[in-house]
Order: structure tokens, then C-alpha cells, then sequence
């Protein structure tokens, strides 16, 4: 399909591109298993890249707990699905960082000269964990100091997000702003699943799980999978006019103890945003990013993220978002997929509507989604554990 360069060894980090992306529906999908997820993802990034399975280099799984599928070594049982047979494949898993890190993971392989065609794949099937996906994290608490009081996710994050809302002097009408916008963008994204029109009060509302948090400040636990084709510079020219570059990746790791820090900041995205800023040359990430997908588990998540990303100062990202700013045709659009809560949450596959999003809107074919502005620049972002991994990627359509 394309040109290689044999023989060609590279002693310095060569340039990675994007050239395409595929992703399932995301929902309770029982019917199909996480390798058919895959391949259905890794059928449509083929076919956007004008490639075939036979020009794969290499494969990198990103995937989330084996409990979620309730199959142990998942990565070694995805391998067929997601085209990983008879070539070097690997698994990472970060948690909910995932979504950001298996790409970064590609473009390291890319980067390096060890591929020149890189295929991700990133698979979650949370719909297999009975009776609640809630359930697979039931162990993963200190059995010391946190199993004793018996927590769960969602209460944890009650405590961030009244946190952030104590020490920023935020209303919970502000932070349901968020929900409101993303489900709303969620309208016209072909894989959604929780798209709707809701308003404030919709959010205000509904069901409470720990307060503040209420069922439509949470994004729903879904099933999917997403695939990018991530290719060398000489590729990347043979196949397509306007490829978009990878220009800085970044991520950080903090300590699992949540309660030896303060929870209105979320660190670890700061320090994932400054190695990515730093290695794209970006300076003033608020004037320099056109197009933002922070993570948005939650709704105060979006702000949360916006913050540590230094698109808003701290306590700002409400602000931006009650103005309009973050909106599809605002000044500086934030989750134009529909994000996590309009599009769904299968955990690591989210790198669909984070990473393959601001690819798709710099490569202009984001269709209905494509924001208003002229955009050049983008960043995409994931969370992963309690409070703890920060992964980001920095994306540009200009060289």
C-alpha cells in the first residue's frame, strides 16, 4: 500500500502521525465479545487509512482490568481480534489513563524507528462484571487503612468534588453546566449513548449516589473498543495530504495515598500537561489549544481537568463554562465529542472520544462535530485510578 524505506535505521526520535481512527457504538453490547469489539474498531481505522491488516507493524492493547471482562491474561485473549497475530504486541493498562497512554505507548514505538505502522487498540466490556462493573474495584482498596469503610468510587469522588467546590466557592448549578453541554454534543456522535437534551435542573434533580453527586452528573459504564493507525513521516505523506502529528505526550504518576492530599487540584494532570506542553513548545496552553477532551467521568471532572491542563486558572473552568466559552462554537471548545457523559465510559476504549476526536477535528472529519473555529492544535487527556495517573497528548495538523 505504501513505500518503506528498507534499511533505514534512526539514531534520533523521527516525527509520528495519525492518518486514521475507528470506534464501535458505545453501550451494554452482550451479544459481541471484546475481540469482535476490537476488530469492528480496527476495521474502520483500516479503512479511513487506506490500509490493510498485512501493513501493521506492531500492535499496542490498551485495556482496563481483566475482571471487567472476567478473563484472566485479557491481553493475550484480545491478541487475534485486535490484529495482533504474528507481530510484536503488547498490553498497557493504566486505569482510566488508558485511553491517552496506549497511544502515547504507539507513539513511542513509532517515534523510536521500531515501527512504521503502528495499529492501537484500545477494549473494555464493562457489561460482563455482575451485578455492577462497580464491583471490579471492590478490591483494589488498601486493605489496612480504606477496605474497613467498606468505600466505593463514587463516594470517593463525592469527597474531590465538594472539595472543589468548597475551595473555589462553586455552585453545583455551574458544574452541571457541563453535563447539560456534553450529552447535548453527544446528539451527533454516531456511537453515543446517553445523548440527549437535559437541562440544570434535569441534573439538580436526579437520583442522588453520594452528594453532590447525582446520576446525571456520572458518566454510564459502557462497552466498545477504538483503534488509531499511527505511521512514520515517509508514510504518513504517502497517504494522505494532511496528516496530523503527534507534536508532545506526557504523564504522571502520583501516590494511591488520596487522603494525604488536597483534592481540589488535580496534580498529576499539571505535571502529565508541563511534559507534554514542554515537548510540543507550547507556553500559554490557554491561547496556544484550539480544541480540548479533557476526561469527564464526572462533570466537575471536565473543569477539574481543564484547570490542570492550564486551560482555565484554578477555579475558572466554571466561569469559561457558564460564558460559553467551552462551548462547540466558543472560543475555546471543550469535549465537542460529547465527552464520557454523552458518549459513554468503557474505560480504556475512551480513547476513542479523546485522542481519535481531536484527531478527527484537526484532520477536519469530525462531520456534525466539527467545531466552528479554525483549528490547529489540540489536546486530549485521561484519568486513571484515585486521583492518581495523568496521561496527555498534544496534537497539531501543522508542520
Amino acid at each position: 500500500m505504501f513505500e518503506r524505506i528498507k534499511g533505514l535505521k534512526f539514531h534520533k526520535k523521527q516525527d509520528v502521525a495519525i492518518v486514521g481512527a475507528g470506534i464501535t457504538l458505545f453501550r451494554r453490547r452482550m451479544n459481541e465479545t471484546g475481540k469482535e469489539l476490537s476488530y469492528y474498531a480496527v476495521k474502520q481505522a483500516l479503512e479511513e487509512a487506506g490500509l490493510e491488516i498485512s501493513d501493521i507493524d506492531m500492535v499496542v492493547m490498551g485495556s482496563a482490568p481483566d475482571s471487567f471482562d472476567g478473563i484472566h491474561m485479557k491481553g493475550e485473549y484480545l491478541l487475534d481480534g485486535s490484529g495482533g497475530s504474528n507481530r510484536p504486541y503488547m498490553r498497557v493498562f493504566v486505569g482510566g489513563g488508558t485511553g491517552v497512554f496506549a497511544p502515547i505507548a504507539g507513539y513511542w514505538h513509532v517515534a523510536s524507528g521500531l515501527a512504521d505502522v503502528c495499529l492501537v487498540i484500545t477494549e473494555e466490556k464493562m457489561s460482563s462484571v455482575h451485578p455492577h462493573p462497580q464491583s471490579a474495584f471492590k478490591y483494589i482498596w488498601d486493605p489496612i487503612l480504606d477496605r474497613p469503610l467498606n468505600p466505593n468510587l463514587i463516594w470517593i469522588f463525592a469527597l474531590e468534588m465538594r472539595r472543589y467546590m468548597h475551595e473555589n466557592n462553586i455552585k453545583h448549578e455551574d458544574i452541571a453546566l457541563v453535563s447539560v453541554k456534553n450529552k447535548g454534543n453527544a446528539l451527533d456522535h454516531p456511537a453515543a449513548q446517553v445523548a440527549e437534551k437535559i437541562t440544570v435542573e434535569d441534573v439538580l434533580s436526579s437520583e442522588p449516589m453520594a452528594l453532590p453527586v447525582r446520576r446525571l452528573d456520572v458518566s454510564p459504564p459502557s462497552d466498545g473498543a477504538s483503534a488509531l493507525i499511527m505511521v512514520a513521516p515517509h508514510i504518513a505523506r504517502q497517504l494522505t495530504d494532511e496528516p496530523v502529528w503527534v507534536d508532545g505526550v506526557g504523564w504522571a504518576l502520583d501516590t494511591t495515598w488520596w487522603t494525604n492530599r488536597d483534592l481540589y487540584f488535580p496534580r498529576y494532570v499539571a505535571e502529565a500537561a508541563k511534559m507534554a506542553y514542554k515537548m510540543a513548545h507550547i507556553t500559554d496552553p490557554r491561547k496556544e489549544i484550539d480544541v480540548a477532551e479533557p476526561y469527564d467521568p464526572f462533570d466537575y471532572k471536565e473543569l477539574h481537568h481543564m484547570e490542570g491542563l492550564g486551560l482555565a486558572k484554578k477555579g475558572e473552568a466554571p466561569i469559561l463554562t457558564r460564558e460559553g466559552v467551552t462551548a462547540r462554537d466558543g472560543d475555546l471548545p471543550v469535549c465537542p465529542s460529547g465527552g464520557l457523559l454523552g458518549v459513554g465510559n468503557p474505560i480504556a476504549a475512551t480513547m476513542g472520544v479523546k485522542v481519535a476526536e481531536i484527531y478527527w477535528q484537526l484532520a477536519y472529519r469530525a462531520g456534525k462535530r466539527q467545531v466552528a473555529k479554525e483549528v490547529t492544535t489540540g489536546v486530549a487527556q485521561a484519568w486513571g485510578d484515585l486521583m492518581q495517573v495523568g496521561t496527555v497528548m498534544v496534537l497539531s495538523n501543522k508542520r
